[in-house]
C-alpha cells in the first residue's frame, strides 16, 4: 500500500505561512533532501488554496519540482488543469482507493483544512517536516482543529550547517 506523506517547510514555531500568506522565509539554497523524497512519490495531494498558488506560480517557482499525478481536493472548483484529477465528497473512501493502486507514495503537499482532514481520518503515515530556524509569530499553523492525541515515532533526523532541521515520523496507528 502506498503511502501518504506529509512534507512541508515549518517555521519553528509550527507555521507554515506567515501572517500575508507569504513563504519567502523558506531556504532554497539548497537541496534539503527533495531529490531523494521525489524518487519516492509520484503524485500529489493538493487542496483548493495550495492548487490555486501554485498555478499562479511561473515556471522558475516550480523549477526542480517532478512530474507528478495530481490530486486536487475542493469542493468550490468545478474543473481542474488537464492531467489533474478534482476530488470532492466522500474523501475517505476516495484516498483510501488511491492509496491502494499500484504506484509510489503520495506527498500530501498542503494545505492545513486538507492536513486536517486527512489526519483526522488517520489517513497519513508520515510526516516529514523541514524545521526553519525562524519564529514568525503569526501566520498559518501546521496543525488545528486535530480531534485526537497523535503519537509519532522519529524515523529519521538530519541537521543542516543552516539550522535547518529536517525531521521524519511515522504514525503510531
Amino acid at each position: 500500500m502506498r503511502k501518504i506523506i506529509l512534507g512541508l517547510a515549518v517555521s519553528l514555531d509550527s507555521y507554515i505561512e506567515g501572517p500575508n500568506g507569504e513563504y519567502d522565509w523558506c531556504f532554497t539554497d539548497q537541496d534539503y533532501g527533495m531529490s531523494d523524497f521525489f524518487k519516492h512519490v509520484d503524485a500529489m495531494f493538493i487542496g483548493r488554496k495550495s492548487y490555486e498558488l501554485t498555478q499562479s506560480m511561473d515556471d522558475t517557482a516550480m523549477a526542480g519540482f517532478p512530474k507528478l499525478k495530481e490530486y486536487v481536493f475542493s469542493t468550490t472548483i468545478k474543473e481542474v488543469k488537464q492531467g489533474a484529477i478534482l476530488i470532492s465528497g466522500d474523501i475517505e473512501t476516495k484516498v483510501k482507493r488511491i492509496k491502494n493502486e499500484t504506484g509510489k507514495d503520495i506527498w500530501l503537499f498542503g494545505g492545513a483544512s486538507l492536513t486536517t482532514t486527512l489526519l483526522n481520518l488517520g489517513l497519513i503515515d508520515e510526516l516529514w517536516l523541514s524545521v526553519h530556524p525562524i519564529i514568525l509569530g503569526s501566520g498559518k499553523p501546521l496543525f488545528s482543529n486535530i480531534k485526537n492525541r497523535v503519537i509519532l515515532t522519529l524515523i529519521n533526523s538530519k541537521t543542516y550547517s543552516t539550522g535547518l532541521v529536517s525531521l521524519t515520523y511515522s504514525f503510531d496507528k
